[in-house]
């Protein structure tokens, strides 16, 4: 099944007399189960692509789809609807709210969210954060969470609403190695378990991670592929564990 597809998407903004094409047909499909990482340099167009794949922002011209509805023509509030159902999203800054629990930073977007499909918000969210690994962590602010946990809490938001696409914008951009490729590990495991992920980087180490990768120069799609030979981050952190080396991870 076909989670994700974009027809000649373009995107033009424009500034007084300057118009600047930041998406000049960006064609892409992303099925079901996929783990994407999007490449590119500053002024790419990537986070575009990104911001117009979370419904954040709409084309120029273009048809996207989400799960075979198609995005291009709805209202705000449909929007904002799927924003909050479908998908989840990850940012390289937490955006915590601080002196606010693991847990109530959580389970906010439930108490906000209009679909009512998640009976007890409490409980979903103490089960989303035992699967990041931080059951003991439930009562703590972000100030007393490392920059690892601190990232772990905002996965577990984004999960929270069991979304079927996870969006991560450089979600280990203020991490250390060893941090990121814990949090590799998890999005690893989550896609095990059938979520589709997409990824913004500009590391090719992190990119080495996902199971393909779509790299964007001057708002085009530069390469498509799949990752070849792909890291297993559990199997890194299990070889630092032993030897202590550090893995390389573009640092």
């Amino acid at each position: 099944m076909e989670t994700i597809v974009l027809k000649n998407i373009r995107k033009v903004f424009t500034m007084g007399d300057t118009r600047v094409e930041a998406l000049r047909g960006i064609s892409l499909t992303v099925a079901n189960g996929e783990f994407v990482a999007i490449m590119g340099a500053s002024g790419s167009g990537k986070s575009t692509l990104m911001n117009i794949l979370g419904c954040l922002d709409l084309p120029s011209e273009g048809e996207l789809f989400l799960e075979g509805v198609r995005v291009n023509g709805l209202t705000k509030r449909q929007l904002a609807d799927i924003r909050n159902q479908k998908i989840g999203f990850v940012f390289q800054g937490f955006n915590l709210l601080p002196r606010t629990t693991a847990l109530d930073n959580v389970e906010l977007p439930l108490l906000y969210g209009r679909s009512g499909h998640i009976r007890n918000p409490r409980e979903q969210a103490v089960a989303v954060l035992e699967q990041v690994g931080l059951k003991d962590r439930l009562h703590h602010e972000p100030t007393q969470l490392s920059g690892g946990q601190q990232q772990r809490v905002a996965i577990a938001r984004a999960l929270v609403n069991r979304p079927a696409i996870l969006l991560a914008d450089e979600p280990t951009g203020n991490l250390d190695s060893r941090t990121t490729v814990e949090v590799l590990a998890l999005f690893q495991s989550l896609n095990e378990q059938g979520i589709t992920i997409i990824l913004v980087t500009h590391e090719a180490e992190v990119a080495h991670y996902a199971k393909r990768v779509v790299e964007v120069r001057d708002g085009l799609i530069l390469r498509d592929e799949p990752v070849a030979p792909r890291r297993q981050a559990a199997e890194d952190l299990e070889q630092w564990s032993a030897t202590g080396n550090l893995v390389r991870i573009g640092r």
